[in-house]
């Protein structure tokens, strides 16, 4: 069984290594594709007016139920959508997506960090609203996403080719995407929380990531199995139970470290800027910043518009203005907040080893005993939900291009995933999980470039006849 797995891993980061330097090519020391994402996020934000920031109170009221009507179209709710959303991206994503970027490119990495996470806001306004927008119904199941707005709105354009191109690219890297990022790089990093907890229980037994691989294997099997609201109803319930305990144990920490805060933040500022030791200098903190941003809001990519393409709304702009607090709870509050738990706890240290999960997992534990258990139990559920919820995404591509055809081989594979992820070594995981995640935004990103105009058209027919709440609307 060990030989197996260890050609399985050896072979698999010769794949990765292949498509690394396939994908990734670097200019000035930046990766092209982060410079394409930043860029198109930075056009985006100018052209729709900061509606980052203007728009974000009318988002919050629009989350909160204030414009819901259970009798529009649809399959779920704006909550459901953005927890369905969310449980893909707020995970480790947040929790060792940011010891690694600390880690790789110095405490500067958080502020590079909430850079991609404000100019993210916007770009993921501008993809829900078009997955709103173009979204179909198909034998009483709304579909919708990057796949059909890439297809249909660049076909109302004049460029059919084109958008069928981009559709059918973004459909494949996301199958194989959800796999990677969504999928066994949670299994992998989960896997390494619980077997730090079993060695100080020492229980032997749960140790072995096999054991875990295998239960996670069969928890994945039976939620994928129920569809898109079996999905939903059960990431509605875990993220936001487990973002509030995250959340409670992170403030806990940081008002317990009042004084040392302001030290924290001009040591984030100042290695931003001035990097000590760090490979690439500035470009690599900006590097590991930005990549981890992104990876951690998934903002460009285009997965979430699938998710809010299902809600029951009739403005598509409306949509948007909830998907892009997305980015702001995210990568901005949870980011930081677990940034400055590992700094103000004093469990950083340069040079230290890249091991993800087990920095922040130590600097809860050193200020909240409890969390040694706590944070095992949240990484689990939160990389649950992600699983599931990038389980959709992938399935939602699936169908786009083979329908029913073969879509149990593609669950099987799935499955198999969550189990490989427990056994495969970090790095390469890691490596796998960039490649699929930034070769998304390739076809996404232009796709949101070509149809920008239109969504700022649409923005501004929004905004000057904004509709009341549903509760203050007359009747009918």
């Amino acid at each position: 069984m060990n030989y197996v797995l260890t050609n399985f891993d050896h072979v698999f980061d010769l794949g990765v290594t292949l498509l690394e330097r396939t994908l990734f090519f670097k200019l000035w020391g930046m990766p092209l594709i982060v410079l394409w994402l930043m860029a198109g996020s930075v056009y985006l934000t100018l052209r729709m007016g900061f509606i980052n920031v203007r728009g974000l109170g009318h988002g919050l009221a629009v989350l909160r139920g204030d414009y819901d009507d259970p009798d529009e179209v649809g399959e779920v709710n704006h909550f459901q959508a953005l927890a369905t959303a969310m449980s893909a991206t707020v995970g480790l994503g947040n929790i060792a997506g940011v010891a690694i970027a600390i880690q790789l490119g110095g405490p500067g990495a958080v502020f590079w960090m909430t850079v991609a996470g404000l100019l993210g806001m916007t770009t993921k306004f501008t993809e829900c609203t078009l997955a709103q927008q173009y979204r179909v119904v198909q034998d009483g199941q709304v579909l919708g996403g990057p796949m059909y707005y890439l297809s249909q709105g660049l076909a109302e354009r004049g460029l059919k080719p084109m958008g069928q191109l981009l559709a059918v690219t973004f459909a494949i890297l996301c199958m194989v995407g959800a796999l990677g990022g969504g999928n066994m790089f949670q299994a992998n990093q989960s896997a390494i929380a619980v077997a730090a907890l079993a060695e100080q229980l020492h229980w032997g037994w749960l140790s072995d990531p096999r054991v875990y691989g295998v239960a996670l294997a069969l928890a994945v099997a039976a939620v994928i199995l129920g569809g898109l609201q079996r999905i939903a109803q059960v990431a509605s319930a875990i993220v936001p139970t487990m973002v509030g305990l995250y959340l409670t144990a992170a403030l806990w920490i940081v008002f317990h470290h009042l004084g040392d805060i302001p030290a924290a933040l001009a040591q984030i500022w100042h290695s931003a800027w001035h990097p000590v030791a760090i490979e690439g200098g500035i470009v690599g903190v900006m590097v590991q910043g930005l990549q981890r941003g992104v990876f951690s809001n998934g903002a460009g990519t285009g997965a979430a518009a699938i998710a809010h393409a299902t809600t029951k709304n009739p403005e598509p702009v409306r949509e948007g203005l909830v998907a892009l607090v997305e980015p702001l709870i995210d990568t901005v509050l949870i980011c930081n907040l677990t940034a400055l738990v590992c700094l103000l706890t004093g469990v950083y240290q340069p040079g230290s080893i890249v091991n993800g999960i087990k920095l922040t997992a130590t600097a809860f534990a050193s200020e909240v005993p409890i969390m040694t258990w706590g944070l095992a139990i949240i990484v689990c559920l939160f990389s649950f939900s992600t699983i599931i919820s990038c389980f959709y995404y992938g399935e939602a591509c699936w169908r786009y291009l083979l329908g029913e055809r073969g879509l149990l081989t593609y669950k099987l594979l799935y499955i198999l995933g969550s189990f490989g992820g427990t056994v495969i070594g970090l790095e390469t995981v890691i490596r796998f999980s960039d490649i699929m995640v930034f070769a998304l935004g390739i076809p996404n990103m232009l796709g949101l470039l070509l149809l920008s105009n239109q969504v700022a058209r649409s923005l501004e027919k929004y905004w000057q006849v904004k509709p009341q709440p549903v509760s203050l609307q007359s009747p009918s």
